[in-house]
């Protein structure tokens, strides 16, 4: 009885894997084929927002649209009024962060008890403050304009606060050196 082998019981104990050229195909499927379909999803996907033959992505207008610089340089004859904000443009592009809520302990916008005190130090000693900052307040309060339009800006904020301050006049050019 132990000279008889049983071939059906070696079956069970193997792998579905009996040559080497089974073991090639096995690879080849298992890691093979799963890479080139990961790729061509990969392809599928990206390729939809990339710009084909026809399309307007390579006009002059496009491309200089897509390298344009992320700033620009603006330049401001400071001795023309018109080109100057107004206060209210000032206090738009600005100050009505804090002054409009009362954020940061800024006195808002129109509150006359608030802007009172503030108000009987006069124009000069409020214009100075806006300049050069004061308590939560960076200088100009975070922007970039000139003492003029700070100027004009402080008296849109005070006038709306009981103040009966003059909008302040335009700078004297300066003298040309050249002459």
């Amino acid at each position: 009885m132990s000279a008889s082998h049983d071939h059906d019981h070696d079956d069970a104990h193997t792998g579905p894997i009996k040559t080497p050229k089974q073991l090639a195909w096995a690879v080849l499927f298992a890691f093979v084929v799963p890479v080139i379909v990961i790729i061509l999803l990969a392809n599928y996907v990206t390729t939809e927002h990339k710009p084909a033959a026809g399309t307007g992505a390579f006009d002059a207008q496009a491309v200089a649209s897509r390298i344009a610089p992320v700033g620009h340089v603006e330049v401001k004859d400071a001795n023309d009024a018109g080109a100057m904000k107004t206060g209210e443009q000032v206090f738009q592009a600005q100050c009505s962060a804090c002054h409009a809520t009362g954020a940061a302990g800024a006195p808002k916008l129109g509150d006359a008890a608030a802007w009172g005190p503030r108000i009987k130090t006069g124009f000069d000693a409020l214009v100075h403050s806006a300049l050069k900052g004061k308590g939560n307040m960076g200088p100009q309060g975070g922007g970039d304009f000139s003492d003029f339009e700070i100027g004009r800006a402080v008296v849109y904020l005070a006038n709306n606060g009981g103040a009966k301050f003059d909008e302040p006049k335009m700078p004297a050019p300066a003298a040309s050196a050249a002459q």
